[in-house]
């Protein structure tokens, strides 16, 4: 099996003069679930090359098993510091397709054509397209085959308007997800901020939060099983 992860190339906060990116935990936790289920791993970005990671997710307190292995996984390092052009990605020689999360994704991977193209090649192949936290942005602009939005009627979930106010950043980021994915006919449901939260509808997965990161690509695992 191979699965195709999808960072942001993004690391302005807003107007905030802060830096973000991806949330390390979003990827590093993934990609360890997949890699360990025998998937292989490719990593592309709209950029290509090292992606931004939010510093604040290299914060001690956001460290989890998967950030230590990462730090000390000089493979894993190297593969994130080269990662693919996105513009380059051939999507028929992937199985599925993974958006880990960070604020980024809702300033470039939500209208770059090339995530927008993947996204709806794959849908439309039947392929697995999952995305947790913030990531799930990148569903946003993309359409079904008959032009609709891709959401629309899907169950979907994704960061809360509830855990962006928490984080004191309602008034920076470009849109609220869970509005934005209900504006577009998404059936959008959420757990307890900040719990594990994830939904399976047909072949699309998204998980609310950093602590959805796993369960999000364990579901991707058995649907890929399946």
């Amino acid at each position: 099996m191979d699965v195709l992860m999808v960072l942001t190339s993004h690391d302005e906060l807003g107007d905030t003069g802060e830096k973000t990116g991806f949330w390390l935990e979003e990827f590093a936790s993934p990609y360890y679930v997949l890699r360990d289920a025998g998937v292989n791993v490719t990593l592309a970005s709209p950029a290509g090359g090292q992606p931004p990671v939010d510093p604040k997710s290299a914060n001690t307190d956001a460290q989890t098993d998967a950030t230590r292995r990462f730090h000390g996984d000089t493979t894993a390092k190297q593969e994130l510091a080269n990662t693919m052009q996105l513009d380059d990605v051939q999507a028929n020689q992937y199985d599925a397709v993974f958006y880990p999360g960070g604020h980024g994704p809702l300033w470039d991977l939500y209208q770059h054509p090339g995530s927008l193209e993947l996204i709806e090649y794959m849908h439309a192949e039947g392929k697995p397209v999952a995305a947790v936290c913030h990531a799930p942005a990148v569903l946003l602009k993309a359409q079904s085959p008959t032009g609709q939005p891709l959401v629309k009627g899907l169950k979907v979930t994704g960061f809360s308007n509830s855990e962006e106010e928490a984080v004191g950043l309602s008034d920076v980021v470009p849109y609220l997800l869970e509005s934005a994915l209900q504006d577009q006919g998404g059936l959008y449901s959420k757990g307890d901020d900040w719990a594990a939260f994830v939904i399976t509808d047909g072949h699309l997965i998204t998980g609310q939060n950093p602590a959805s990161s796993e369960a999000t690509a364990q579901a991707l695992v058995e649907l890929l099983k399946s």
